[in-house]
């Protein structure tokens, strides 16, 4: 399937709501943003990745044993009784301000000596391989066009420039075989294993249960009554 990083982000997410929850922590910061993030990633490349009956129909279909360690949260649980029952808020500072992204690195760069990296997500060595060579080469997607449309659209970048940086691969052949063996090792499967994977039948989230019509739903409600922004996937 494309969105082969949902396991982790489900995982994230769900400790961060569950942690918060217990101790009760009622402010979350987020660094999302709508100033490089207005233009959303089409569902069939990036799938929900807080639908836990996707998640759990997957697993019941192709995983072995039960799921008791790993954290599973809902899209209800944390858009409905989190925020209006719980009192727990999410804010995302960089949207109540003017905010450039090159301008923030480069400010990052020259006070804390940061180091850039390539390309957005880049900062994991599981998401380079995931949105570098997995989603590209497997199945033809290329998630810069979504992160370039954003940049275009606020003014951060010319639909020229994105087209020229679009030319050019970011990841180079001999970081995909460094990639390829440290994701095999951390999934404690052989290359080959992961070869056959990136071989095999290729699925989408169509092929498996889903909350698919709660999010679109949800969506416009949110939309109507201006809870939340955002186009349509």
């Amino acid at each position: 399937m494309p969105h082969i990083d949902v396991p982790q982000d489900h995982a994230f997410f769900a400790t961060m709501y569950k942690f918060a929850s217990k101790y009760k922590v009622k402010t979350i910061l987020t660094g999302g943003n709508y100033s490089t993030e207005c233009v959303r990633n089409p569902l069939e490349w990036m799938y929900y990745q807080s639908d836990s009956i996707q998640l759990k129909d997957i697993y019941r279909k192709h995983g072995t044993g039960k799921l008791k360690e790993y954290k599973i949260t809902s899209i209800l649980w944390h858009k409905i009784w989190l925020p209006y029952i719980k009192g727990i808020k999410l804010y995302r500072p960089l949207d109540f301000l003017p905010y450039n992204k090159e301008l923030a690195l480069q400010e990052l760069t020259d006070k804390f000596g940061y180091q850039k990296y390539p390309q957005k997500h880049f900062e994991s060595r599981f998401t380079r391989f995931y949105e570098g060579f997995w989603l590209p080469k497997r199945f033809g997607y290329d998630t810069r066009k979504v992160q370039f449309s954003s940049l275009i659209l606020t003014g951060q970048m010319s639909r020229e420039e994105a087209l020229l940086k679009l030319q050019n691969p970011v990841y180079t052949q001999e970081q995909v075989s460094e990639d390829i063996e440290f994701v095999s090792n951390k999934l404690g499967i052989t290359t080959d294993q992961l070869w056959s994977y990136f071989n095999g039948v290729k699925k989408t989230y169509k092929n498996y249960k889903s909350q698919e019509n709660i999010y679109k739903i949800g969506a416009k409600v949110l939309r109507f009554l201006k809870i939340e922004k955002g186009g349509k996937r």
